[in-house]
């Protein structure tokens, strides 16, 4: 049985401009909220010489003092290391202090320094413009490969629009998770951090090829087919649909564990990837190739009107 799926492409076009408009309301009202990678400040690196407290026990001891959002993360089997703004030596020596005193959830514990360290804005800036530049060349490498690959199938759709496509698929992708992150960060003070980054631009990776398996299965089917645009883009997606749902599911199932299991390193980089895979299996299904039915409906009445 073929799942009509192009049939009601209008409903999923409405659906994911909701999404989107949501999205990008968030980030303009709420924006994102970068973390230390991006805006500079303080690292501290210690290690206990028992067993390393519970995060919220560390944030206990520190919470009467003024060091902007935490970041605790573990280091190694009993070190742990903590991110905060820009701290002067007064201030770390008082952190140090807190650090060894018992709290409601139990004594920390002695420890050792092991590093204390300043991170600039001037690297936080360079960092950001290293981000931007490693996006940029990504999505331009996607669009080269896909118009390169689709060269063949220059009828009804040239190659280009097939990679024009995968852009605006990719966009949807990553604006979804980023407004998301946008209002966690208002509400929950949930930054914008390196491993979040990394996990953005994995969705990019891992989007492409679930786009990239439905169009090449379109090139096949226009190859050797002798049916409508629709048909084919119907028949595609149908052939696809158990190899991209059993994709993303086998990926998923870890990252909820990870999400749920794996601490607060790990919690918001699995939460990136949970929400932009499953954007991206989503839009590759019901948007992808949807749209280039549409597009080419609109040309062929756009040519009407001018023969009329």
């Amino acid at each position: 049985m073929v799942i009509p799926f192009v049939k009601f492409r209008k409903i999923y076009f409405v659906f994911s401009g909701i999404l989107i408009l949501g999205s990008l309301i968030s980030l303009v009202i709420f924006g994102l909220k970068p973390g230390i990678d991006f805006t500079g400040g303080s690292i501290l690196e210690i290690e206990y010489k028992t067993q390393r407290p519970e995060n919220k026990v560390i944030k206990e001891g520190l919470a009467d003092l003024d060091l902007g959002e935490i970041s605790i993360q573990p280091a190694n089997e009993k070190g742990v290391i903590l991110r905060m703004k820009d701290i002067p030596e007064d201030i770390h020596q008082q952190v140090l202090e807190k650090l060894k005193r018992p709290t409601s959830g139990g004594y920390p514990g002695e420890f050792e320094e092991k590093r204390f360290e300043t991170i600039g804005p001037t690297i936080g800036k360079e960092l950001k413009e290293k981000t931007k530049i490693v996006i940029v060349f990504s999505l331009l490498s996607m669009l080269f490969y896909i118009a390169i690959a689709f060269k063949r199938v220059s009828r009804p759709i040239s190659s280009w629009q097939y990679g024009f496509a995968s852009l605006l698929m990719l966009s949807h992708d990553i604006l979804i998770p980023l407004g998301v992150f946008a209002v966690l960060g208002r509400y929950y003070q949930v930054q914008i951090t390196i491993p979040v980054i990394t996990a953005l631009l994995t969705i990019v990776g891992y989007a492409i090829n679930n786009v990239v398996v439905v169009y090449d299965r379109i090139r096949e089917n226009l190859l050797r087919e002798r049916l409508t645009f629709e048909e084919i883009v119907e028949k595609a997606i149908n052939q696809t649909l158990t190899r991209q749902l059993n994709t993303s599911l086998t990926t998923l199932f870890p990252l909820f564990f990870i999400f749920f299991l794996g601490g607060e390193t790990l919690k918001y980089f699995a939460l990136a990837l949970i929400l932009g895979i499953t954007a991206g299996t989503y839009s590759s299904i019901f948007l992808a190739s949807p749209i280039l039915v549409s597009w080419l409906g609109w040309r062929q009445r756009k040519i009407l009107t001018r023969v009329k």
